[in-house]
């Protein structure tokens, strides 16, 4: 397979498929030896299953592994983490992960757990999980789907789930972009298989999967974001951190070079190699209510879809004021703000995170006058 392409399969039987597509792509070619310590890093931002759009499915991590331990390969490693406020072993479970290792054997690493280090990324200090030091080769796994801060999420933000939680925090301080293009100088992808079966176009915590039944193999994340970027109608330059992963050197956004290859074609199905996805900014829409300063993923995550709950019942017309959440926020006061970074504010809701569920019922009472006291 060349760096220049991405191949794309079409089905609903996702573990074959994927193997299909690893045949194609020859990856245990691009692997040095039997011997390698192989991982895997798949997606589990949150305790949803798989067809709620946010979370990897278990087929297509099969179909890899299966893969691999037909050709020889038998140190094989999963790892991941899910967002801050989430618990990466929830998610494992709902998401069947716990089967999966134990039908084929392979080890799973709770990244959440894991002890970390400082890296020199490319002149940028950032901490990685010990694990990701006894990788051989990484296999990215991530959903192609939306995101309600950077529009897109794929293969280069994909890899924020191996560092500790703390440093997920600080990379919101450092607006997101700027750290996710420098981890992928010090966590180095080696293939990307991508998740396009039924990601949410909106929105990373799923809920409105978009169903496209497609799975896709390719060398280069930056290109692979670079292409998510054209599906879901933006460019490239739209999310700053795909431009300056190419500036460092991880990859190449240049579209016009890509060789885009549908395997495996039904000889009576049309396929296209752009799909024309629809356009959706459902969530990126609402954000015109919100004074959002270095807010976590989870906070603000679970923020959008209770704000998207109360403007489909017509109470978000209500709103008075900004709501304010962030790190930013911490030891200011204001009016109506989310999260234990606003606690200093007149109407606040507590939590780190508070779910979405309290934060649809704290914004419901304050807009429907009964919110009478400050909620701590």
């Amino acid at each position: 397979m060349k760096q220049n392409q991405i191949l794309k399969i079409y089905g609903t039987d996702y573990k074959q498929m994927t193997k299909d597509l690893l045949v194609e792509a020859d990856l245990a070619g691009r692997i040095k030896s039997r011997d390698s310590r192989v991982a895997l890093k798949p997606n589990l931002v949150s305790a949803s299953e798989p067809s709620y759009g946010a979370t990897t499915h278990p087929e297509v991590l099969a179909g890899i592994i299966e893969y691999l331990q037909e050709r020889g390969f038998r140190n094989i490693t999963l790892m991941e983490s899910s967002w801050v406020g989430g618990k990466t072993m929830e998610a494992f479970a709902v998401c069947g992960y716990d089967a999966l290792i134990e039908q084929y054997g392979v080890r799973f690493i709770d990244a959440q757990k894991e002890r970390s280090h400082s890296v020199d990324c490319a002149g940028l200090k950032l901490n990685l999980c010990d694990c990701v030091d006894d990788v051989d080769f990484l296999i990215n796994v991530p959903v192609l789907k939306g995101h309600c801060q950077t529009k897109i999420t794929c293969a280069l933000k994909n890899m924020k789930g191996l560092i500790p939680n703390s440093e997920k925090r600080r990379f919101h301080t450092m607006g997101l972009h700027k750290p996710i293009a420098h981890l992928n100088v010090g966590i180095r992808q080696d293939f990307v298989v991508v998740d396009h079966i039924c990601g949410d176009l909106d929105f990373e915590d799923g809920g409105h999967p978009v169903v496209r039944n497609c799975v896709m193999a390719a060398c280069d994340p930056v290109l692979v974001d670079a292409y998510v970027c054209k599906l879901l109608h933006y460019a490239a330059d739209d999310v700053a951190y795909v431009r300056l992963a190419q500036q460092l050197g991880v990859g190449s956004a240049d579209l016009s070079q890509a060789e885009i290859i549908v395997c495996g074609k039904d000889p009576g199905q049309e396929y296209k190699e752009d799909e024309g996805l629809p356009v959706s900014r459902r969530i990126l829409g609402l954000s015109d209510s919100v004074d959002e300063i270095e807010s976590c993923s989870a906070c603000y995550g679970y923020l959008m879809p209770a704000l998207d709950r109360l403007k489909s019942e017509g109470l978000l017309d209500r709103l008075d004021t900004k709501i304010c959440i962030g790190q930013g926020y911490q030891g200011k006061t204001g009016k109506l703000g989310i999260g234990r970074c606003t606690s200093g504010f007149e109407h606040n809701v507590k939590g780190c995170p508070p779910t979405e569920q309290q934060i649809y019922e704290f914004l419901y009472a304050y807009l429907s006058g009964k919110e009478a006291a400050k909620e701590g």
